[in-house]
């Protein structure tokens, strides 16, 4: 970036808030498209329209700003699962909800979703440590119906929402995967049918 271009950049410097959502957002269409390794600070300074030395200001390393990124659509996602679960009390409701949160998250954030789960960072312990926390909460959300309304202890009821959290994931990735070849709907409607039909047969006991 030239000097004049760096002044420029100086007169119409964002709010802290502005700034770093730019950088983020830069920061995830460089890594979807180069990965990790190939992504360089001076590309995603350049993406943004910074100068590199703003960019290390908010985000000290490459590693930062990616789990930085992280973090921001794994909140996203635990956001969107939690909503999904509180939206509604019928129980196959929740399930349908729950899918279709991991299926509309993919059409919202496709690259974010992309980033979270196919990523080779996956070995790094930094972003394994968000990887595990992102299905623990969601887990959390669902256990805890599943405890109140099955009676089952905690640990059974977290153990089976793992399962289900698992499995909306493993099924989500698919569906990316194959471009969408079904639409949302039938996708949502299939995962549903198969997830309700096992955790169905666990009785309410209120």
């Amino acid at each position: 970036m030239s000097t004049s271009e760096i002044k420029a950049e100086n007169k119409t410097r964002l709010p802290r808030d502005e700034r770093r959502a730019q950088l983020l957002a830069a920061a995830l269409e460089t890594f979807t498209s180069s990965g990790y390794h190939a992504a360089s600070m001076d590309e995603i300074a350049e993406r943004a329209s910074v100068s590199k030395p703003v960019l290390y200001q908010h985000f000290p390393s490459k590693l930062d700003l990616y789990t930085a990124v992280l973090d921001l659509h794994i909140d996203s996602l635990v956001f969107a699962i939690q909503r999904a679960i509180a939206a509604t009390r019928d129980n196959r409701n929740r399930v349908t909800a729950t899918i279709d949160a991991y299926f509309g998250f993919i059409e919202g954030e496709g690259e974010a979703f992309r980033l979270l789960f196919e990523s080779d960072m996956s070995v790094e312990p930094q972003v394994r440590e968000r990887l595990n926390r992102m299905t623990y909460d969601c887990a959390v959300a669902v256990s805890a119906v599943i405890s109140a309304d099955t009676g089952l202890p905690k640990d059974e009821a977290m153990l089976l929402a793992i399962g289900l959290i698992g499995c909306a994931q493993t099924c989500a990735r698919h569906w990316l995967e194959k471009g969408g070849k079904l639409d949302r709907k039938q996708a949502t409607a299939l995962v549903t049918s198969l997830m309700w039909r096992g955790i169905s047969g666990f009785p309410l006991t209120k």
